[in-house]
C-alpha cells in the first residue's frame, strides 16, 4: 500500500529583504539579508528533516 512520506511542510517564513522597497540602501539590503540568514538555516533544516523522512 502507498503512503505520502509527507504529512505536513514547514511553514515558508516570511523574509526581511522580501519587505525591502525597490529604493532600499545597500545597508539596508545587507542588513536584511544578515537577519535573513538564521531564518533561512532553520527552514532549510526543517526542510531536509521532511525529506529524511521519505528516503
Amino acid at each position: 500500500m502507498m503512503v505520502k512520506c509527507v504529512s505536513a511542510a514547514p511553514a515558508r517564513p516570511t523574509f526581511a529583504i522580501q519587505k525591502l522597497l525597490p529604493d532600499a540602501s545597500d545597508g539596508e539590503k545587507v542588513l536584511a539579508l544578515a537577519r535573513d540568514l538564521p531564518v533561512h538555516l532553520k527552514y532549510e533544516a526543517q526542510l531536509e528533516a521532511v525529506i529524511a523522512g521519505c528516503i
